[in-house]
């Protein structure tokens, strides 16, 4: 056993090593920044917390808790004051908000509750003068972000799962995942074994959701006719593909310089030098362009791989004049040699039809 975690029982030394291999992998936590742990109160949270403030000294950070409310189910307020007991406990201060709305009629409920949640996290963040929040996502969670992809038809970037290090909208604060080499079920042990008691969240049992069934019965069914642990196989195919993600993206970046021009409210794409990308390229650069025009107000996560990309495509080959609606109240329309993402509110320029 090496330095880190020695003194700490078995299991939660385990989890305090990967925890610090992850994060110096993929320089998760520079020294001398603030680090707002997002914590829900489940046992995977609970457990980046305590690993991170016994890892604070040896990063050099300072941290500070997050809780947020979505009001999604009775008693939920009773998860805040867990976590906020937590926090006093550690000696860190703790910053709970509670949403102020509910998910719109028809809207995705998860899609809904992260953006919700992620913008006011990077609110907390932003007022901490931080530019880092935890992300408290597991092995197990990867795996299931995999084969719900998979199930999605989200192409590559679905395969590639969840980054170790990205940034969160709508500010673009950076989110890193310590716990991306631990298993759900090594968070477990560690809580036990520091005799904490996490919260339950019953949703995460819910089988309306397509998550939850792939947790629940697609998974343990794969791996009982297999044999094998496939978590850990549709893990490390995710970090595989990630490579491969990137570097489009990185294409992508280059090629939406050339071809993006964002103003007041609005997103502008050269058609004929969008049409002219290579399709995988096109896709991304449109994928870039909806989610900062959802970014500046259309509260809505587009996602790769969507009708809504390959819509904007589409205008870009086609006749000036057509439009596609698009959520958060935006809309796409094919202007003479661009396509025009904003909202219907967006002050046309003088000149334009």
């Amino acid at each position: 056993m090496t330095s880190v975690g020695r003194g700490q029982p078995p299991a939660v030394a385990r989890v305090l090593q990967r925890v610090v291999a992850t994060a110096r992998r993929f320089e998760m936590l520079p020294s001398d920044h603030t680090v707002v742990v997002a914590c829900s109160g489940g046992p995977d949270s609970m457990c980046l917390l305590h690993a991170l403030h016994r890892l604070r000294r040896l990063f050099r950070i300072r941290l500070a808790v997050f809780h947020f409310d979505h009001r999604l189910r009775p008693g939920s307020e009773r998860d805040a004051a867990y976590v906020a007991r937590q926090a006093e406990r550690l000696g860190l201060p703790f910053h709970g908000l509670t949403a102020a709305d509910r998910p719109p009629r028809g809207a995705s409920v998860e899609a809904w509750a992260r953006l919700a949640r992620y913008g006011a996290l990077t609110q907390v963040v932003g007022e901490l003068g931080g530019d880092r929040a935890a992300l408290g996502h597991t092995l197990d969670d990867q795996a299931e972000t995999v084969l719900l992809g998979l199930a999605r038809g989200g192409g590559l970037d679905a395969v590639a799962g969840m980054p170790a290090v990205t940034r969160l909208p709508p500010l673009g604060v950076a989110g890193v995942r310590p716990l991306l080499e631990v298993t759900a079920a090594e968070t477990r042990a560690f809580c036990r074994a520091l005799r904490l008691r996490p919260r339950t969240d019953p949703t995460n049992r819910d089988p309306r959701f397509l998550r939850n069934r792939i947790r629940r019965e697609a998974l343990p069914a794969l791996e009982s006719a297999l044999g094998r642990n496939v978590k850990a196989t549709l893990a490390r195919t995710a970090e595989l593909v990630r490579e491969d993600a990137d570097h489009l993206d990185a294409v992508a970046s280059e090629a939406a310089a050339r071809v993006t021009v964002i103003g007041d409210n609005e997103v502008r794409l050269d058609a004929d030098r969008l049409v002219a990308l290579p399709r995988v390229v096109a896709t991304r650069v449109a994928l870039s362009a909806l989610r900062v025009a959802a970014a500046m107000g259309g509260e809505w996560e587009p996602e790769s791989g969507s009708a809504h990309v390959l819509g904007v495509l589409d205008l870009a080959v086609g006749r000036t004049g057509r439009r596609l609606d698009l959520p958060g109240d935006l809309e796409a329309e094919r202007m003479k040699g661009y396509v025009r993402i904003s909202s219907p509110r967006s002050p046309r320029r003088k000149g334009e039809p």
